[in-house]
C-alpha cells in the first residue's frame, strides 16, 4: 500500500523510550501513523535510514530491537562503508514508509547525493512512499534550517533537497538556541520562510502543501514563520493534532 498523492512526514518526535538504555525503545506513535499515512495499517514495510550519523552498527541494531515482534517488517539501507543493498531503488519502491535517522544533515545530503539516493528517494516519494524522519530526517525535505552539523554553534544550512520550498527548524522548544537563530536567518534572508515543531511534534505535507501539524502527547505545536518587508519575522503557532496510542 502507499499514500494516495507525495506524502512527507517531517518530524522532531520519534521512539517511545524506556528506562533500561538506548536499546529499550519502541516504534513511536509517529511511526504507526506514518504507517497510517501509507495505507499500511496492518503490516506496514519501513527502510530505516541511518547517513546522518554514518550508518553505525549499534544504532541500526536498535532499530531492529525495537521494531522486532511489532506489526512492522523493518530492513535499513547502509552506504557505509558501502550499500549493504544490490537494488536500492527496488527495495524502496516496495517501501511504505522511509524513515530518516537524525543527526548531520550535511553530510545526510552529501552522501545520498554522491550515491543518487537523492533521485531515488523522489521517485519512491512520488510513487506514494511515505518520506519521514526527525531533526536531520526532517529538515532534509526542506531548502534547509538551523543545523549543528559544522560545530556546537548553530548554523543556516540551506542545501536541503528542496522538494519542500521551505525552511525548517527542528528541537524548536528543546535547544534554546532554535527559535531565535531561525528568525535570525529567516530575518536577514539566508532561509526562506518556513515552519518549524517543537519535541514530539511533525508536519504532514500532502504534495508540498501542508495539511495539519500532529504530536505523539500534549503539549507540542508546530509553527508557521514568516518574513515582513522589514526583516522582521512572524510566527504564528498552529495547534498540533494529538495522535492516538496504537498497539505495536
Amino acid at each position: 500500500m502507499t499514500a494516495d498523492i507525495p506524502t512527507i512526514l517531517a518530524t522532531s518526535a520519534g521512539f517511545q523510550r524506556g528506562r533500561r538504555g538506548n536499546f529499550d525503545i519502541l516504534p513511536g506513535r509517529i511511526h504507526h501513523f506514518a504507517a497510517e499515512l501509507a495505507n499500511a495499517t496492518k503490516a506496514p514495510k519501513i527502510c530505516v535510514l541511518t547517513q546522518a550519523t554514518g550508518d553505525p552498527d549499534a544504532r541500526i541494531g536498535a532499530f531492529y530491537s525495537a521494531f522486532a515482534g511489532t506489526r512492522f517488517t523493518m530492513s535499513h539501507l547502509q552506504l557505509f562503508p558501502m550499500p549493504n543493498i544490490d537494488d536500492i531503488r527496488g527495495h524502496l519502491l516496495a517501501q511504505d514508509v522511509v524513515w530518516v535517522d537524525g543527526g548531520s544533515v550535511a553530510n545526510l545530503c552529501a552522501v545520498w547525493r554522491v550515491h543518487g539516493l537523492d533521485e531515488i528517494l523522489h521517485e519512491a516519494w512520488q510513487a506514494g512512499v511515505v518520506m519521514s524522519g526527525s531533526s536531520a530526517g526532517s529538515i532534509c525535505w526542506h531548502q534547509g534550517g538551523t543545523t549543528d552539523s559544522f560545530g556546537l554553534r548553530l548554523r543556516g544550512f540551506t542545501d536541503g533537497l528542496g522538494w519542500l520550498p521551505y525552511s525548517n527548524g527542528v528541537h524548536y522548544d528543546g535547544e534554546g538556541e532554535r527559535r531565535p537563530k531561525m528568525h535570525e536567518l529567516i530575518g536577514d534572508g539566508t532561509l526562506s520562510d518556513g515552519y518549524a515543531t517543537d519535541d514530539g511534534a511533525g508536519l504532514v505535507f500532502r504534495g508540498t502543501s501542508l495539511e495539519e501539524v500532529v504530536a505523539d502527547r500534549e503539549g507540542p505545536s508546530g509553527y508557521e514563520l514568516k518574513r515582513a518587508a522589514d526583516g522582521s519575522v512572524t510566527e504564528t503557532v498552529l495547534p498540533a493534532r494529538i495522535l492516538p496510542e496504537y498497539p505495536n
